[in-house]
Order: C-alpha cells, then structure tokens, then sequence
C-alpha cells in the first residue's frame, strides 16, 4: 500500500482585515454553518451520543449551538472568518443591504 501524502494549501488570507460590520456577523454565521452540519449529519441518520460512534452514528456535537464546547464554537468561527476573508480576498465585497 503506498503512503499518499497530504500537504493543506489555503489561501494566505492573513493580510485581510475584517471589518467590525463583518466580525458581528461571524457568530451568526458560525452557528448557522452548525446548523447545516447537523441537519447534513441527521439526514444522514446520525444522532445524538455522548461519544461519538461512527457505527451507531451517533456525536457528541448534534446539539444547538450554545451547547457546544468553546473549542467546538472556535472551529465554526474559525471557518466563518476564513470564508469571509477568502471572499474578499478574491476581490468581492460583503455589503449590508
């Protein structure tokens, strides 16, 4: 069996600032990205376990999103944030309406 190697390349988006418009948005965007994640997991046939079983399908995370760990909060803002700068990174921009 060959060893396939994996090396991550995102885009540098480290010289883009959020605005503080946009960084009010990030929590509602991180809960709404768990949201779609839970609702993926549970059409899917997952359910709430206290730990996670991939056979029985069931994860700790299938709960709203004010319970979840801060480290499990950090990882929904943490996509929010890099999906927004990635946005304006390739030159769009993000406007209320």
């Amino acid at each position: 069996m060959t060893e396939r190697k994996y090396t991550p390349c995102p885009i540098d988006t480290s010289d883009v600032a959020l605005t503080p418009e946009l960084e009010q948005l990030v929590e509602a965007m991180a809960k709404n990205v768990h949201e779609v994640w839970a609702q993926t997991r549970i059409e899917q046939g997952w359910s709430y376990g206290a730990e996670r079983n991939d056979d029985l399908k069931h994860h700790p995370c299938l709960v709203e999103y004010e319970e979840l760990s801060e480290d499990e909060k950090t990882y929904d803002r943490n996509t929010s944030v890099e999906t927004l700068k990635l946005i304006m990174k390739l030159g769009f921009e993000i406007k209320r309406r």
